[in-house]
């Protein structure tokens, strides 16, 4: 086994803040340059190296290389079989396991392609993975993908969708000291705050995992003076939506709950979409990951870059060492039993097959 805590420490110690990653895809480069059988391909501060053996199924392996800002823990900090700081779990373990994976396993057998990419912890519309979805599509062609996001060792099988909405309520403006003169605006998110709060979310089980889907207010805007009755008030929703729906579906469920408490120039406004992704545990590869290797299977209940793939027809997981929960902590960490169970699930399915 290789020494993965070593290699954590290595990669966690270059800063690698959103935007901010040119320094650890130089490092991951040079690194890979002593892997001759990978072909090596840099777009902007993404990197992707491949094998090229010809064989009939192609696995992508692939994670992001940035991390939120530091929290006081932009240090790495060793203590026995733990390391403690940022991006230990999210997703620098994942990282160093792709690493060890693709300088030790020079004839896999399967094709591997492993994508490192930027700016996952930012605006989708930033993603290091989409721009290679758009400029390369030809690098991240494969059969299956498995990305490193935290799971604490175990497989999260597909990913929920996610919208964000927003609300808008309208009023009438009148003096604070003659309310009776106006509408207000913010006394009307009552009766909606309390549909909210009583709403009983979907739990569907899809491929005998059951997804939890959830809907709530994550934000209000209303006022305008103090002694102003406000004429307008707006939430923000956030609604995480199980794969069997669409997004089109999604928001129009949500906008089907909304409508009682709704009137005449109240409006909802979708601000921000991404759809979710079905677990496809079928496939021969993932079906051997799971099975060969006793591990956990749960549905991925927040949104991940798993959808990305499957919108291209490319079954996905997330499986990784570290502990979501724990990701943007100021007490991140992994353990390095995490660790190495993952790079022994992976490499068994890149030596040996499905």
């Amino acid at each position: 086994m290789p020494d993965l805590l070593a290699r954590t420490e290595e990669l966690c110690a270059i800063p690698s803040v959103s935007r901010d990653e040119g320094a650890i895809t130089e490092h991951f480069d040079e690194a890979l340059s002593a892997a001759p059988w990978l072909e090596r391909t840099r777009v902007g501060d993404n990197l992707v190296a491949r094998t090229d053996l010809g064989r009939p199924l192609r696995l992508v392996l692939a994670g992001h290389t940035d991390t939120v800002p530091a929290n006081g823990n932009a240090t790495p900090r060793r203590e026995g079989n733990t390391l403690w700081g940022l991006g230990t779990a999210d997703m620098k373990g994942g990282l160093a396991v792709m690493v060890e994976l693709a300088l030790g396993v020079p004839e896999p057998a399967v094709d591997v392609t492993y994508v490192f990419y930027a700016r996952e912890e930012i605006a989708a519309r930033e993603s290091g993975l989409e721009e290679l979805f758009v400029q390369r599509p030809d690098l991240l062609e494969g059969d299956v993908a498995i990305l490193g996001e935290p799971t604490d060792g175990e497989v999260e099988a597909g990913c929920q969708g996610t919208l964000r909405l927003e609300v808008t309520l309208a009023g009438a403006r009148a003096h604070s000291a003659r309310p009776w003169m106006g509408r207000n605006a913010v006394h009307r998110l009552g009766p909606l705050l309390s549909l909210l709060d009583a709403h009983e979310p979907r739990r569907p089980v899809i491929e005998a995992l059951q997804f939890r889907e959830a809907l709530q207010a994550v934000g209000v805007m209303g006022g305008v003076a103090t002694n102003v009755i406000p004429d307008s008030a707006v939430v923000g929703l956030n609604h995480r939506f199980a794969p069997d729906r669409t997004p089109e579906a999604a928001e129009a469920a949500v906008r089907e709950l909304l409508a009682p408490v709704l009137e005449d120039g109240d409006t909802i406004e979708l601000v921000d979409v991404a759809p979710g992704a079905s677990p496809h545990l079928d496939h021969p590869l993932l079906a051997a990951l799971v099975e060969r290797q006793g591990l956990g299977v749960r549905a991925k209940l927040g949104w991940t870059d798993v959808a990305r793939f499957a919108a291209r027809g490319i079954p996905a997981v997330n499986l990784g060492a570290g502990d979501s929960t724990l990701a943007h902590h100021v007490d991140e960490r992994v353990e390095g039993d995490r660790l190495d169970t993952s790079y022994r699930a992976l490499r068994d399915l890149i030596t040996v097959g499905p």
